[in-house]
């Protein structure tokens, strides 16, 4: 049963920080490259951050580049979502997600999604 797990989310002041964390299995974690994407009230899914199956090779949409860093560990199939100097705007549920493809920027393109986490921040 292929499960994606997510953790970390919660109530920040904007200007905090929080770590988001996903814990893949049911898969073979490293063949899959991993994203993550966010959906406030009333809009559209949108993409926030992504990585290749190898380290270092990253996007960032651009609301949050400089500001949030992905990474992974594929010794223990986990994905992580660093935010810093987090905006009011930041608030979404987020959620962690998978794909074989190559599409980075899709919501549509990635196969296997977590079930979300809520980050709310507070000005």
């Amino acid at each position: 049963q292929v499960q994606l797990v997510e953790s970390g989310g919660g109530l920040v002041q904007a200007g905090g920080s929080l770590k988001l964390s996903c814990t893949a299995s049911g898969f073979t974690f490293s063949s899959y490259r991993m994203g993550w994407f966010r959906q406030a009230p009333g809009k559209e899914r949108e993409f926030v951050a992504t990585i290749n199956r190898h380290y270092g090779s990253t996007n960032y949409a651009d609301a949050v580049k400089g500001r949030f860093t992905i990474s992974r560990d594929n010794a223990q199939n986990t994905v992580y979502l660093q935010m810093n100097a987090l905006k009011p705007e930041d608030t979404a549920v987020y959620y962690c997600a998978a794909t074989v493809g190559t599409a980075s920027y899709l919501p549509s393109r990635y196969e296997y999604w977590g079930q979300g986490t809520q980050v709310t921040v507070s000005s």
